[in-house]
């Protein structure tokens, strides 16, 4: 039998038509996976486009939320703040300060919190404030913030400081030169001024006139010539006493140097007369027959206040009015100081602070005595400036030693007298040659900073507390918050970075 023939037969062969058929098909087939394969990729493409637009979207609903949140923080915060100046307020009425300053240790001052803490002392859900203070017997070192109120008091006061006590801060302010003491001299003087410097104010833009009256606040050293920021704040950019991490001596000298502004104000007064309104006793013209008499027999006694009187030449020695004779004649004298008067007196330290408000060196009616130094709460560069010390810059520091370690001998400027003593008479002298100082404060800043709810939405606003005339009222505010973080590095690693391990410092 023949083997089958390899060749396929023309009816199994395949025809050209169903080749070609085969071929189209194929070609179908192909072109529609291509089409698949572009539409699966514009698919991809259009999936890929709405999860960027979600995630956009997203991305910006999150940035909204946490924008929302630190608004929602910032309010809370400026609301810490409405409610630390109420609360100062209320410590300055609860406290009956009369002229003392109050212990820090007798309010709060750190961390306090405004609201209700569900979380315990250590709940960051609440807002909180503080109060940016100054120790102003112990130097600070890095993050040596203090807390408490400010002693407007413990500065000099730009309107009544003279010309030789100004220029002596040049002494702790590298900076200022006396043109810029020139200019604040022409600026307050009422009588119009010399003009010296209005041709600079008025080529200035926009252009202004010489003052020739009062500051106001003490920012009015901006207008004046030659007070560039260098001199006002020095290294301090944001006025918080303290070298922050990033006030790193700008001054190129080595030392961290406090601006002019750390030691001036225009607030510091105190009232000339008594909590019932009575005049004080002016000592600027004193008689053995005035009211003086009258004050030291009803405190000391008759035999005491006889002893004073002859101390201070207001009746002679031995002399005494005979029984049915004339009365001795009137003596007349005058004290410029309360210091004058306590070292011409001889009275104990003790006994002068049983008297010291009573006096007073300008008459009755004036309401009140402006621009003393509260030698209790001044720094060691403020006394160094005054008349007689600034001669003797040592002896300021020698003040601030004494009233640490005495704390309680400093009820009345007598006390300087004792911490100098004897051997520093010609200082004495000097210094109670005016009424520059006295251990009296009436007039308080309170320079708050708060955070909201977890350390968000920092605020800081400056407030200046006047007790003057017996209820404290606010007088002057300015917002700081432009400054930056003033609360130090503590505060900021307690409150912004370990929730876990924060810990309240208030007390």
């Amino acid at each position: 039998m023949k083997a089958a023939s390899a060749k396929l037969s023309p009816r199994t062969r395949p025809s050209s038509q169903a080749r070609t058929g085969r071929r189209d098909l194929r070609a179908v087939i192909g072109g529609r996976g291509r089409e698949r394969g572009s539409t699966f990729i514009i698919v991809l493409w259009i999936a890929l486009g709405l999860v960027s637009l979600a995630l956009y979207f997203g991305q910006s609903m999150n940035f909204e939320l946490r924008a929302a949140d630190n608004q929602v923080s910032g309010l809370a915060a400026e609301q810490a703040i409405e409610g630390a100046a109420r609360y100062i307020a209320f410590v300055l009425v609860n406290l009956e300060t009369n002229g003392i300053m109050p212990d820090p240790t007798t309010y709060l001052s750190q961390a306090v919190a405004v609201g209700e803490t569900r979380g315990g002392a250590n709940d960051r859900g609440v807002a909180r404030f503080w109060l940016i203070g100054r120790d102003t017997n112990n130097p600070v070192g890095p993050d040596g913030i203090s807390f408490g109120l400010v002693d407007e008091a413990s500065k000099l006061n730009l309107n009544v400081a003279t010309s030789n006590v100004l220029a002596n801060l040049s002494l702790y302010v590298p900076s200022l030169n006396l043109n810029l003491v020139a200019a604040l001299l022409d600026w307050r003087d009422t009588n119009g001024g010399s003009g010296t410097y209005q041709t600079y104010y008025g080529m200035s833009n926009p252009s202004y006139q010489n003052k020739s009256g009062p500051f106001e606040t003490v920012e009015e050293l901006r207008l004046l010539y030659g007070a560039d920021m260098d001199t006002l704040v020095g290294d301090d950019r944001n006025r918080n006493g303290i070298q922050d991490p990033n006030e790193n001596n700008l001054s190129q000298n080595g030392t961290f140097n406090l601006g002019l502004l750390e030691y001036v104000t225009v607030y510091s007064r105190e009232p000339n007369t008594y909590s019932n309104g009575l005049a004080r006793i002016n000592i600027r013209t004193v008689s053995s027959a005035g009211p003086l008499p009258t004050l030291l027999q009803s405190t000391f006694g008759s035999a005491r206040a006889s002893a004073i009187l002859t101390s201070l030449g207001l009746v002679s020695a031995g002399r005494a009015a005979p029984a049915n004779g004339p009365a001795p004649a009137n003596i007349t004298l005058a004290f410029t100081s309360p210091l004058q008067f306590y070292r011409a007196s001889r009275m104990t330290s003790d006994e002068f602070a049983q008297i010291a408000n009573a006096l007073s060196t300008v008459n009755g009616a004036t309401n009140y005595i402006v621009g003393r130094v509260n030698v209790n709460t001044a720094s060691a560069n403020v006394l160094g400036c005054l008349p007689g010390l600034s001669a003797n810059p040592d002896m300021a520091q020698t003040l601030i030693t004494y009233r640490e370690q005495n704390p309680d001998k400093i009820g009345s400027i007598a006390w300087v007298a004792d911490a100098l003593g004897t051997g520093n008479a010609s200082v004495l002298d000097a210094l109670q040659a005016t009424d520059c100082i006295t251990t009296q404060t009436y007039v308080f800043t309170a320079d708050i900073a708060a955070l909201g709810p977890y350390g968000r939405g920092y605020r800081r606003v400056r407030f200046v507390f006047d007790t003057a005339d017996g209820t404290p009222r606010i007088i002057y505010r300015q917002d700081l918050t432009h400054l930056g973080w003033a609360l130090g590095q503590q505060v900021r690693q307690t409150w912004l970075h370990d929730p876990q391990t924060a810990q309240v410092a208030a007390r």
